[in-house]
C-alpha cells in the first residue's frame, strides 16, 4: 500500500503534468488562431499586465470597472487572462453595431459557466438559428405576448394584493419596511406563480433558492473561464456544488411537471402548461426537449425576479429623494384612476409621466449594465475590422449616461422622456440613435420586457397611491443611500429601510 508521502508525491506530478499540459495546448491554439485576431490589437488599449492581460482592473463592482475603463476610449480592446472582447461605450457605436451589424452580432458568448449548467439547452445563449428563433416566435406570440400576460392578469392582482396588505399591516403597526427585501418577495411569488402556477410560499422560496442557487454558480463558474489553460480546474473546483444544484433543480421540476400532467383550465394556464403543449405539439418546426423546459423556465426566473426586484426599489428611492416628482405622480394617478380604488395594470398606458419616471429609472440603474454579444462574421466598428467570433461587451451603463446623446446625463428627469424627439432630440430616445438599452437591443432584446414593464410599473403606481414614505426611523427630510452593491447587476449596497405611513387603503370597506 502507498505511504501517504507516495500518494502527496503522485499527486504532486499529477498536478505539474495537467498544468504542463494545458500550457502547451493553450500555446499550440494561440499560435494556430486565424491571423485575423490580431486586429483586435490594434484597438485602443489600456496598459496591460503581462499574463494577466487587464484582469487587476476588475473590480466586485462590474458596472463601475467597465465605467472606469471607458475613460481609455469609446472602443477598446480588453483581455482578461486568455479570453478577449472589446468594450462598447459610447451610443453612437451602438447604434452602429445594432443598426447595421444586427445579424451579425446576433449570438451570445457562451462561457464556462453557462455551457456547464445548462449545457446546449440555454435559450438566452442559444446559437442564432432554428432552435432560437423558434422559441423566440413562442415567447412573443404564447409565452410572454398579450394573450397570456391577460390570462395571468388575475395573478399578479393577487400578488399584489397580498403584497400592499403586509404594508398596510406595518404601516398600521408604525414598523419600518425593509422595502427591497419585500419587493423581492412581492416579485418571486409573481413570477413563479406565473410560470409554475403554485400558491405556497414555501414552494416559491424552494424555487428561488434552487435558481438563485444556480445563478450564483454559473456566476463563479463563468470566471474561472478567464483562467487560460487552467479553466477546466474551475469546473473541479464546483463540481460538487454543481452536481448538487443540478440534481435539486432536476428533481424539483420533475415534481411540478408530474402535477402538470392533467391539463389545466384555460384561466389556470401558466407558462409551463404551454411549454409541455409546445413540447407535444405533432406539427411543431422545433422539437424542444424536457432540458429546454428547465434551461428555459430557470432563465425566465432568474431574468423576470431580478429586473423587477432590483428596478422597483430604484424607482422608488428616485421618487422618494425628489418628493416633487413623487407628487406629480401621485397627482396623475388620481387624476386617472380616482380615488375609490386601486391602480391596475389598464390603467398604466395612461399614466405617461410615471412611465416616464420608470423608464428614467432604468435609465440611470440599469438592472444589466452590461449586453454580451459575439460576431458570427467579421465586421467593422467604429473604422476598426473585428474578426469573427469576437466577444463584444456593450456598456449600456456608460451609454445611458452618455452626454452626446443625454442633456445632463447624470441627473433623475423624467421630464426628457415626456418630450417628442422632434423637439428636442438630445432630451429622449431618437429613431435615428440607439441610446437606452434597459433591455438590451436588436433582435436579441429581452423577450420578457413587457411582463417586466407590467408588474414593476404596477407595483410602483400602487405604492405611490397607496403610502407616504420616510427613510428610515421617518426622520423628514433624510435621503435613500443610493450606493450601488458588489456583482454583475445593480443591486442597492444598503438595507432600503422605510416608514411607510397609509395615505389611501384601496381595502378599506
Amino acid at each position: 500500500m502507498a505511504t501517504i508521502s507516495e500518494l502527496q508525491h503522485y499527486l504532486i506530478l499529477f498536478i505539474l503534468f495537467f498544468i504542463t499540459t494545458q500550457l502547451l495546448l493553450s500555446i499550440y491554439k494561440k499560435y494556430s488562431r486565424k491571423p485575423t485576431i490580431h486586429h483586435l490589437q490594434l484597438l485602443p488599449s489600456p496598459p496591460a499586465l503581462p499574463v494577466i492581460g487587464h484582469l487587476h482592473y476588475l473590480s466586485l463592482s462590474v458596472h463601475k470597472c467597465f465605467n472606469n475603463l471607458s475613460k481609455y476610449g469609446h472602443l477598446l480592446y480588453l483581455r482578461f487572462g486568455s479570453y478577449q472582447c472589446i468594450l462598447v461605450s459610447s451610443a453612437s457605436l451602438a447604434t452602429e453595431i445594432f443598426k447595421r451589424n444586427d445579424l451579425a452580432v446576433s449570438q451570445k458568448p457562451v462561457l464556462n459557466g453557462n455551457s456547464k449548467l445548462f449545457g446546449n439547452s440555454s435559450f438566452l445563449a442559444a446559437p442564432y438559428g432554428d432552435y432560437w428563433r423558434f422559441m423566440k416566435e413562442v415567447c412573443m406570440t404564447e409565452l410572454l405576448g398579450t394573450i397570456h400576460l391577460k390570462r395571468s392578469k388575475s395573478v399578479r392582482h393577487e400578488e399584489l394584493a397580498k403584497f400592499l396588505h403586509k404594508i398596510l399591516e406595518k404601516a398600521k403597526e408604525g414598523e419600518t419596511v425593509d422595502l427591497g427585501e419585500e419587493v423581492t418577495r412581492f416579485a418571486k411569488n409573481t413570477i413563479i406563480r406565473m410560470a409554475i402556477n403554485t400558491k405556497s410560499d414555501g414552494e416559491a422560496e424552494k424555487v428561488s433558492e434552487l435558481v438563485t442557487g444556480a445563478f450564483e454558480l454559473s456566476a463563479k463558474m463563468t470566471l474561472t473561464h478567464m483562467m487560460g489553460p487552467l479553466k477546466m480546474l474551475g469546473f473541479w473546483v464546483y463540481r460538487k456544488r454543481y452536481m448538487d444544484v443540478t440534481g435539486r433543480l432536476d428533481e424539483f421540476m420533475e415534481k411540478v411537471v408530474k402535477e402538470h400532467e392533467e391539463p389545466s383550465g384555460l384561466e389556470n394556464k401558466d407558462l409551463l402548461d404551454i411549454l409541455l403543449e409546445v413540447q407535444q405539439d405533432p406539427t411543431a418546426r422545433v422539437k424542444i426537449t424536457w432540458n429546454h423546459i428547465k434551461a428555459f423556465l430557470s432563465e425566465l426566473l432568474i431574468g423576470g425576479i431580478g429586473t423587477t426586484a432590483e428596478t422597483i426599489p430604484w424607482v422608488m428611492a428616485e421618487l422618494i429623494n425628489h418628493p416633487e416628482i413623487f407628487k406629480k405622480v401621485r397627482d396623475e394617478i388620481k387624476s386617472i384612476v380616482g380615488s375609490t380604488r386601486l391602480v391596475e395594470e389598464s390603467d398604466i398606458s395612461n399614466l405617461h409621466y410615471l412611465q416616464a419616471v420608470v423608464k428614467e429609472t432604468m435609465r440611470l440603474h440599469p438592472a444589466a449594465p452590461m449586453i454580451p454579444r459575439k460576431t458570427n462574421k467579421d465586421i467593422r466598428i467604429g473604422g476598426f475590422e473585428i474578426p469573427a467570433n469576437t466577444a463584444i461587451a456593450i456598456n449600456a451603463y456608460v451609454i445611458m449616461r452618455d452626454p452626446n446623446s443625454w442633456d445632463k446625463p447624470n441627473e433623475f428627469n423624467p421630464e426628457r422622456f415626456m418630450i417628442s424627439s422632434t423637439e428636442n432630440p438630445n432630451e429622449t430616445m431618437s429613431p435615428k440613435i440607439i441610446n437606452f438599452l434597459p433591455f438590451g437591443a436588436g433582435r436579441r432584446m429581452c423577450p420578457g420586457k413587457n411582463l417586466a414593464l407590467a408588474v414593476l410599473t404596477t407595483a410602483v403606481a400602487a405604492m405611490v397611491q397607496c403610502f407616504d414614505w420616510k427613510v428610515g426611523g421617518g426622520t423628514d427630510g433624510e435621503k435613500v443611500n443610493m450606493e450601488v452593491g458588489p456583482g454583475i447587476t445593480m443591486r442597492m449596497a444598503h438595507p432600503f429601510l422605510c416608514l411607510p405611513a397609509v395615505h389611501f387603503n384601496p381595502f378599506a370597506a
